[in-house]
This record gives structure tokens, sequence and C-alpha cells, in this order.
């Protein structure tokens, strides 16, 4: 049994030994971070909790009363859980103890050593966030407030049961939280099968400490017993750095993001047919040929960097390289290199016609070379992402005008079913032999992808209703949702083509949308068919969005997508004391150093009695 000495959060070996882990992530947030910090001068308002609502007033400077901050009054007034996302059950007293970082002590236990490595890291995250929340509110680090009590207050962390330090669609992420206040002990155990939920447990815990500028103090809810399990095991976020190059940092601020929710699959679209940034050690041509420029790469210590931060935060990297549609720039290299053509139609025009938006190109299907290089691609990315349970084939919107010119009167559809059968069996030749049990392609008409065996291929859902929605989960295919009118979030920005009308896929879905969306609900499925939604993703296309405008297009929304796939909460319409929820979160989410879009007048924030009805 791995037990670690008991460790204090500034002062910890092992936490000045992974120092680079917590300077690595706030110079990441540093640099984007506003000017939020609050000033030193006295603020003019005070709250009061009458009839279950937090009431502002204007507070006199010469009154005895001390000023009471919007967020220590929303912690303790109603029977509110302001936790985003909800837990599944959760029980706690609205009484606070106020406590100091280096009064805060930890220990992990646990038979596995990797796990209690990956858990050190973790707590260095959490220490890292509890800072930066304190940084946002105007804390005074050098100095100790007269209002800190001198309470100890000790974590143990127990994983029991899984050494798994990788995420896969069956890790265990549910945990127990338990707070007591023990006269001057502050007593806090985490709980948990797996580091995941440990994690998990972690990012709840950190929303239950504040900081109060009132009284220059850290705060924390004493009394709290939460149990807690997600509804969905896939509950994802897809980037696409294709049609916009982004940088490592950019995507690690993402990454970030997700972990606060308690998002768990970063699908990455890294490939298309506007560009090929992946640098294949086997075959460099793709990115030379296929990259916008030799600075907008990744490398495979790019990769492995990005894989490694989302490790540590809970999170599996699904890497996606689309075949065979999708797929120009880059695969020019074929005839020179004496493999043939690759692709085709490349480049070629009217490109309209033969692709969805310009440039166009589609792999050969009859060139067994293309799947020499597909297999090999496969093995690089199996072996960099470490996930080996799932992956997607991409597989969507193929054009068979481009392919009619190559390959007159055959079959085109079973040329495309051909195509994604052997892919899938290189993808399994690439994983040592071992099956994909969920490899993923975007859902075409049922009609085409029925040729798949739904024991192998798992579907993306991003155009298909009901009734063909159904028929999919009655031919026992595995989902995941993704559909356009909820959960596409480059949508509603307009078009980037001047004879596209008003734009390729309006409107703009609000916050409430994509929280609102329960899709199953309308199914009537049964609990067995129930274990075939394995969750959602929303999906990131970036057309008209780079690096610089990406925040604001994912935050919130991601967060309310976050709730509906982890709570799933069932109800008609958003009731108050989510709003409540969402608008304290968003807050927490904004200190903690991230942008993102507002979600309404700032002058709610402050009144959330007035502004929800």
């Amino acid at each position: 049994m791995y037990i670690s000495e008991t460790q204090d959060f500034i002062s910890s070996p092992y936490l000045t030994h992974i120092n680079n882990v917590v300077k690595n992530s706030e110079m990441l947030l540093a640099n984007y971070t506003d000017e939020r910090n609050r000033s030193s001068v006295t603020e003019p308002w005070t709250y009061s909790c009458e009839k279950n609502k937090c009431i502002r007033k204007l507070h006199s400077d010469l009154s005895s009363e001390v000023r009471v901050t919007f967020l220590s009054c929303a912690m303790t007034c109603g029977d509110n859980v302001n936790i985003w996302p909800l837990p599944k059950s959760a029980q706690m007293k609205k009484t606070i103890q106020n406590i100091h970082l280096s009064n805060i002590q930890y220990k992990i236990e646990t038979p596995f050593p990797n796990v209690a490595d990956l858990m050190h890291k973790a707590v260095a995250l959490f220490v890292s966030d509890i800072k930066q929340v304190m940084k946002a509110n105007g804390a005074d680090f050098g100095s100790k407030s007269i209002n800190e009590e001198n309470v100890t207050v000790n974590i143990l962390m127990k994983i029991l049961e899984f050494n798994e330090t990788i995420l896969t669609m069956q890790s265990d992420e549910c945990y127990h939280l338990f707070i007591k206040q023990q006269d001057t002990s502050l007593n806090i155990s985490i709980t948990s099968k797996t580091f995941f939920g440990a994690r998990h447990a972690l990012e709840t815990l950190q929303q239950l400490i504040w900081y109060d500028d009132a009284i220059h103090s850290l705060r924390i809810l004493n009394s709290v017993n939460i149990n807690d399990c997600p509804k969905f095991n896939y509950r994802g976020l897809m980037l696409d750095t294709s049609r916009h190059y982004f940088s490592v940092g950019s995507i690690k601020r993402i990454i970030t993001g997700m972990a606060h929710v308690k998002l768990n699959r970063f699908h990455w679209h890294i490939v298309d047919s506007q560009s090929f940034p992946f640098v294949s050690e086997f075959y460099p041509e793709l990115s030379k040929y296929g990259a916008y420029s030799s600075k907008e790469v990744y490398t495979h210590s790019d990769i492995s960097e990005i894989v490694e931060f989302a490790e540590v935060r809970g999170i599996q990297v699904i890497t996606e390289i689309d075949a065979p549609a999708h797929a120009g720039n880059g695969w020019q290299f074929g005839s020179e290199k004496g493999l043939g053509e690759l692709s085709l139609c490349i480049n070629q025009q009217p490109w309209n016609r033969y692709c969805g938006e310009p440039p166009c190109g589609q792999l050969n299907p009859k060139n067994n070379n293309t799947y020499m290089v597909l297999e090999k691609l496969y093995s690089e990315i199996v072996n960099l992402t470490k996930t080996t349970d799932i992956f997607h084939l991409g597989g969507d919107e193929v054009n068979f005008d481009c392919w009619r010119q190559f390959f007159k009167g055959a079959d085109l559809k079973k040329l495309w079913c051909d195509f994604m059968i052997e892919a899938y069996d290189r993808l399994v030749t690439a994983n040592n032999d071992e099956s994909i049990k969920y490899a993923t392609i975007w859902n075409s008409e049922f009609e085409k992808v029925k040729c798949l065996p739904a024991e192998n291929f798992t579907i993306q859902v991003w155009l298909a209703k009901n009734p063909e929605l159904k028929r999919f989960i009655d031919s026992k295919y595995n989902l995941i949702i993704s559909h356009v009118d909820a959960w596409y979030f480059d949508c509603g920005f307009g078009t980037w083509r001047s004879t596209s009308g008003e734009g390729v896929c309006p409107p703009f879905k609000a916050w409430y949308t994509v929280y609102n969306y329960q899709p199953w609900n309308e199914l009537y499925l049964t609990s067995e068919q129930m274990k075939q939604i394995l969750g959602g993703e929303a999906c990131m296309w970036t057309e008209t969005v780079d690096e610089y405008s990406v925040d604001i297009k994912i935050w919130p929304r991601a967060s309310a997508l976050a709730e509906r796939l982890w709570s799933d909460i069932k109800k008609f319409s958003i009731p108050v004391e989510t709003v409540q929820r969402f608008s304290i979160f968003h807050t927490r989410f904004l200190d903690l150093g991230l942008k993102s879009d507002v979600i309404w007048p700032e002058y709610c924030e402050q009144n959330l009695n007035e502004c929800i009805i």
C-alpha cells in the first residue's frame, strides 16, 4: 500500500519537485488573463439572505457589521448546491470555516505508485487553481488575515481499486467527497475507485472554497457529503485544427477549461483537406506538402506534451485522421515516391461539384498504398495518444462525383463500405492486432452505414434525426450525439462564402439551447438501448474561428453541455436554481484565468433575484 507522508500545500517536497506543472499552468493562463484583480478600495455593496435570495444593499463604511460579499451570501443562502456540473447527490449545511492555504495538508492512500504520482500532480493543479482564484480577488499572499482561524485542513484521498491512469470508455469516474469539522480540524475525505474520480472530486472541492475580499480570507463550507457519478461516459469537445492552426498553448487552454467542467474527451480533428499539420515520422511529406507553413505543425513531441497535459486533467485525447474524404493537401507526394495516386481530385475545380468546401481531395480506394500510409499514421497516433479503445476514422461526406471520374460503373456505396472496413482492419493491425471497440465515424444516411458491423463501428451523429436515429439504435450501433442544431458551436456567426445565403448552419445556439437538448428522451429507449448512447460532443469547426477567437465561441456553452452530459437533469425548462448556479460558476471560470463569452448583464450577476423570472 502506498501512503504518502502528510504534505502541506506550501512546502511539500513533492510539490516543489513538480512545481514546473504549476508554473506551466499559471504561465498558460497568465498570458491570457484580463485585469480582473479586485481593487483594494472598499466595495460599496453588501448582501443579505432574505427568503432564500441574496439581496444587494449599500454598505456604509461606518457600519459595525462586516460587509458580506455576494459569493459568501450565495454559498450559504437557500438550498441551492452551487456546484457545476450538479452532483448526483449532495447534502450540505450552509456553515462556513475560514482557512489559510498554509494550513492545508493532504495525504494519498493507494496501492498503486503510478496513481499516486498522477494524483500528486492533480493536487498541484488544485493548489494552483486556488491561488489563481485568490489572485483574481485581490488576495495579499504576504500577510495573514486576523479572520483566518488556526484551523488545520486535512485532505485524505483514497484510491484503492484500479491502477489505470489512461482514461477509457470503461473507466469509473465516481467519487465520494465528505467534509466534517472537528474543533480546530477540518477533515476532508475523498474516496474513489480510480484516479479520475478523485480528480473530479478535487474540481468539486475547489468550487466549495472561495476567497472573501471583505475579510481577506479563504472560506469553505465545512459540512458536506457528496456522492457523484456521471450519466454518460463520453463527454466530449471537438476542435478542428486544419482550417486554422492552433498553437499548443491554445489547445492546452481549451483542455484546462474542459477539466474544470469535467468534460473528458478531447476530439482532435487534426487534419483535413485544407492542411495536414501532423508531422509523420513515416511520411514527413504529408506535412511538407500539406501544412500552411513549417511553423504551423504538430510534431510527435507536441502531441505527447498535449496528451500528458490532458492525462493529469482526466481527459482522453482522441485524434481523427478523416478518410476517405477530407483528404487533399498533403497527399500529393504519392507518385514521386512510387506509391501511385494516394488521393484523387486534389484542388479540382469547380470545387462545389467535387467536395463540400475548397480545396477538394478524396483518398484513392483502389490503391493499396493508400491503406499502407493510413496504417502507419494510425500506429503513430495510437502510440502517441495511448488511446487504444476508441479511434476516429472520419468517414463522412464522400463525394461520388469525384470517384465516378475514375471508377466508372462501380458501386460507389460498396466502394465506400469496403474502404471503411479496410481502414478498420489496418487500424487493428496498427493497434498491435487488438480490436478497437469504438472505431468511430461521422454519420451518413443509414442505408450506407448499415454495411458496417455494429460490433466494430460507433456512429457520431451530427445530422440524423428521428426516425433514422432510432434505426441506428435498433441496428445495435453505439452512438455519440453531436447534432448540428444544438451542439455545433461554429453555427450562427454568418458564412465565409458569399454565395451561401445567411450561413452554413444558422442560428446561433445559446447556452440554454445547448443545455436543454436531450434527444434521447424523444426516442423512448429501453434501459438496454440507452446504453448505446455513449454520450455527446460539441463540435468547433474553424472556418471562421482561430485561437484568438475560439474561447468565447466555446465558453460558456461547453459548460452547459458538461452538465447536460454529467447530470442530465430532466427538466422541460431551465429552473431558477440552475441559472443561478451557472452564473456563479461562470464568474468562477473567469477567476480561474480563462476567457468566456458573457451570459447576461453584469448587473444580473450582482442581482440574481431580479433577473431570473
